[in-house]
């Protein structure tokens, strides 16, 4: 797998369940979209625009998924970032598109699922 500090940094904090070390990577002017966003009522579109939701989001999340876990499999590169993939501590495969400001914050995540049914 790549050696890409950025994405060996985002697995880090998501595996330590550090949330204030996961806020830091995300720009303050970002867009998040993910179909759990909308599962979770946060957003009909699925899609957040703010940063302190985000952190709600996030926050909800470690909370429900006590075992939350990220492996990872690949960086793919992109012009704007990177695409990581990965799977979850369920098993299911996971693409999360990052894109990046002149700072090296993420400003843009898109989050893909497996769909296993």
């Amino acid at each position: 797998m790549s050696t890409d500090p950025r994405a060996a940094q985002w697995y880090a904090v998501w595996n330590a369940r550090d949330l204030d070390a996961i806020m830091d990577l995300y720009a303050e002017d970002l867009e998040f979209a993910s179909p759990f966003v909308a599962a979770l009522g946060f957003a009909a579109d699925g899609v957040i625009t703010i940063k302190p939701m985000l952190r709600a989001y996030f926050e909800v999340a470690l909370s429900r998924v006590t075992d939350l876990r990220f492996d990872p499999l690949a960086v793919c590169a992109g012009c704007h970032g990177h695409t990581l993939v990965y799977r979850n501590q369920s098993g299911v495969l996971v693409t999360e598109a990052h894109e990046y400001d002149e700072a090296g914050r993420i400003t843009r995540a898109s989050v893909a699922y497996e769909i296993t049914s």
